[in-house]
């Protein structure tokens, strides 16, 4: 850094407050599981013990920060007893069934062999399951500040590529807590640390056991070097005049460099409903391994303009360079639908719980051994659903896009049939499946069916509407209605379009679908987030 005394000021900060945010941690974990009430009081009384080592507000960042850690923990525990019932459950349909035989659509295993190996894993994860539902009965959860993977590359630091010197500076600084909740109604956006977005100074409030080192009245202290938000200063500055902003101030050991992170909350946007959506030109995504397949859609179901391919490599890389390689492809998406006259993003419903959940015991279709199971699990594996469906959400609703979800059943196997031949003859012969799926994906999303009527144009008369066919690729259709079929095409194409709705934001900040029974709703995140790293 610029300035050594800065980098002492917030490490003694950091270190104070971390101390302060582990002891703090360890007291709600004894706890366990509180009801409303019970959560309000204990935050009340922790906070009060809190603030006479530090502030009120620091206090009150820290007990929300540990209420969010435990009821993450607690998520995670529930997210572990569901996988092991459910892959115990599964080996238990099986050893109901004879070796080599088949009752349903259970078959039994294969061999006397794997038989007793089944037997014995069922029992390892009984065991694990027992555990699992016992600390949730007492509502006690494991959480380890700093993270579970630098803590178990402690025992092993030459596979981890570091020394002991190296661990402990980047263990040290995982655990610091620097971070500060917005104000509203305060200078800036916020009270505990503040930045000046004209003047470009950043001062941080120090708590009482070092407010010695404060340099500006009232326990203040301000850093030496000018900050400036490189990326997006304008919506940082315009926010920090006008709303609450969060800061969180971190180093980062193996750049010896500290961020200041900027994060804030939109207010949640009215969006027209589906019937309003599908006046417009849609957007439809196709999410596969390695890429994302997109085309944009016109109101009565035919595709304009090219098919479109996101490169989406996330195979190999950490978790941070994924989630920004998967925010750079969703950006591109974004972009795409402004330039087009989109109004919505469309993609499937996905969901691989079920096939995570149950590891590998076979299911129906899904291959459980060899290179073909090994293959499957290696293809779910590469599919970030979850994380795609909250940042796409979460970013599309910043740009004033909704964002709408459709039933993925035969949406590849349709598209190839009915649209594949096509769109490669009149588009682009590089046109792939994927491509003719995204097709399949925005139709039913607008409300009509995969398949094409060879030869004709026009619906029934009362309808007196065009729509989509062999013929009907044309750049300013009219909107379509609803299309009839044979018996024999709607044994094979179900009667009337599947179900499509809509994913928005709701009111309490969080990203994600409404709430549904069974399904868990998405972890908080902040909606947008800047950062700035501070000069040398």
């Amino acid at each position: 850094m610029a300035d050594e005394a800065d980098a002492a000021v917030l490490r003694l900060l950091g270190e104070h407050l971390g101390s302060l945010a582990g002891a703090d941690l360890a007291v709600r974990c004894s706890q366990g599981r509180l009801d409303a009430g019970g959560r309000a009081a204990s935050r009340k009384e922790r906070k009060q013990t809190l603030t006479a080592s530090s502030t009120s507000r620091w206090a009150g960042a820290i007990t929300r920060a540990s209420e969010d850690v435990w009821q993450l923990a607690e998520r995670n525990l529930q997210a572990e007893a569901r996988s092991l019932s459910a892959r115990a459950g599964r080996i238990r349909r099986r050893l109901a069934v004879a070796v080599g035989d088949r009752r349903g659509r259970v078959r039994g295993y294969a061999t006397e062999a794997e038989r007793w190996q089944k037997q014995q894993r069922l029992q390892a994860l009984s065991a694990r399951l027992a555990r699992a539902e016992a600390r949730l009965a007492e509502g006690r959860v494991s959480v380890c500040r700093g993270g579970k993977r630098l803590a178990r590359a402690r025992h092993n630091l030459q596979a981890a590529g570091l020394d002991e010197d190296r661990w402990c500076r980047r263990w040290q600084a995982s655990r610091w807590f620097i971070t500060a909740d917005g104000e509203k109604d305060k200078p800036w956006g916020n009270e505990t640390i503040r930045w000046h977005p004209e003047q470009g100074w950043l001062e941080v409030k120090l708590p009482a056991a070092v407010a010695h080192l404060a340099d500006r009245p009232h326990g203040r202290y301000r850093l030496s070097c000018p900050v400036a938000f490189p990326y997006r200063t304008q919506e940082v500055a315009a926010q920090a005049a006008t709303g609450a902003v969060r800061y969180d101030i971190s180093w980062d050991p193996r750049k010896d460099r500290w961020y200041l992170d900027a994060s804030w909350t939109f207010p949640p946007q009215s969006q027209a409903g589906l019937d309003g959506l599908r006046q417009h030109p849609v957007l439809a995504v196709d999410l596969n391994v390695g890429h994302l397949a997109a085309w944009v859609i016109d109101q009565s179901g035919n595709p304009c303009g090219p098919p479109l391919t996101i490169p989406l490599g996330l195979e190999g890389l950490p978790s941070s360079t994924r989630d920004g390689h998967l925010r750079q492809a969703i950006s591109k998406l974004i972009r795409l639908a402004k330039a087009d006259g989109c109004r919505a993003v469309v993609i499937e419903d996905l969901d691989f719980q079920a096939a995570r959940a149950e590891g590998r015991e076979h299911s129906r279709r899904r291959p459980s051994r060899g290179r073909r199971g090994r293959t499957f699990r290696r293809l779910v594996g590469g599919i970030p659903t979850a994380k795609f469906r909250d940042r796409l959400v979460q970013m599309a609703a910043n740009a004033g896009l909704a964002v709408i979800a459709v039933d993925p059943a035969y949406t590849s196997r349709w598209g190839a049939q009915h649209w594949l031949v096509l769109l490669s003859n009149q588009f682009s012969p590089d046109t792939t499946v994927h491509h003719s799926a995204a097709v399949v994906i925005g139709r039913r999303a607008l409300g009509q069916r995969a398949r094409r009527r060879e030869r004709r144009d026009w619906t029934r008369p009362e309808d007196r509407r065009q729509r989509a066919a062999n013929s009907a690729v044309r750049p300013t259709p009219a909107p379509a209605a609803g299309l009839s079929g044979r018996r024999k095409q709607e044994a094979r194409n179900p009667p009337g379009p599947r179900e499509a709705r809509l994913w928005a934001q709701d009111p309490a900040g969080r990203t994600g679908i409404p709430e549904q029974p069974g399904r868990r709703r998405p972890f908080a995140r902040p909606e947008a987030t800047m950062r700035y790293s501070l000069p040398r």
